[in-house]
């Protein structure tokens, strides 16, 4: 028997579909589906639902886009178990697969037909008056931001206990290399290869022409201080707000100690995929 966990997006219109084609895999490949708890209500009732302790996990099948794999790291670093991104959305930078070629795909998991690559993840903590005010891990990006208004936050910026510089600007991105192909690209960021270990720091639209992106180790911690906060500001991991900023917050980025596996199915390299999907040179 093999067991799959599955994460959908739940604001698919053909999920009735995607349960069709995996009821039929069930039976036919003697595979045990499994869902996250959180959701049971969305998935059908012969999808068993994972427990506290979620061993035995072979994958995590995710159907839908980048967004939407995003939401499902958590649900991988439970489980222990690699990520297998089923596209169904418009870009799907990070799926491996397509609904089209899933049974072939399952077939190739459960035949050992695969690479593993690992992800470098980062942690992010918010300080407040000395205390973590928040915690959590990214895979694209930690991003601070202005919220509800034009004016510019200032971001004070250290490496290391020293400090890099002091920009007024509309955020900051700290990204890993996975996420230099999101949010920080589109900022005009650098583009990294995905198995490096490094974090890029993008000021958004900073108001010096000396401020320029930095590559930093993956060893550094970078501290960003928010100060002179005359409008909202926001903190962002992977494109969900985690918390809003006051006045002298403190945002620490450092590479995780948990890193996420991506199931590699085809000879595809990853400037390949660049050119295919964002094209790249063209």
């Amino acid at each position: 028997m093999t067991d799959f966990a599955i994460y959908v997006n739940p604001a698919y219109a053909e999920k009735a579909r995607v349960f069709d084609l995996l009821k039929r895999l069930t039976a036919e490949y003697e595979i045990q589906f499994w869902g996250s708890p959180e959701q049971r209500d969305l998935l059908p009732t012969w999808v068993e639902t994972l427990g506290p302790s979620c061993q035995n996990i072979d994958c995590v099948l995710v159907f839908g886009g980048d967004g939407t794999i995003l939401r499902a790291i958590d649900l991988a670093i439970h489980a222990d178990a690699p990520i297998l991104g089923v596209n169904l959305g418009y870009l799907g930078f990070l799926s491996e697969a397509t609904l089209s070629d899933l049974e072939r795909s399952v077939r190739d998991l459960i035949h050992k037909k695969y690479r593993l690559l690992s992800r470098m993840l980062i942690k992010c903590e918010l300080r407040r008056g000395g205390r973590i005010e928040f915690c959590g891990l990214a895979l694209n990006d930690a991003v601070i931001h202005k919220a509800d208004t034009p004016r510019l936050i200032r971001v004070r910026i250290f490496s290391g206990g020293r400090f890099v510089f002091d920009t007024r600007c509309d955020g900051v991105v700290a990204s890993t290399p996975t996420g230099s192909t999101a949010y920080s690209l589109a900022a005009g960021g650098p583009i990294l290869a995905p198995d490096l270990r490094a974090i890029v720091l993008n000021p958004l639209n900073p108001h010096l022409l000396s401020i320029r992106s930095m590559v930093f180790s993956s060893g550094d911690t970078i501290l960003m201080r928010v100060h002179g906060l005359e409008a909202p500001a926001a903190l962002q991991l992977d494109g969900v707000t985690c918390s809003r900023l006051q006045e002298n917050d403190e945002v620490l980025i450092r590479a995780a100690k948990e890193q996420v596996q991506f199931i590699k199915l085809s000879n595809r390299t990853f400037y390949q995929i660049l050119r295919r999907k964002m094209n790249l040179g063209k």
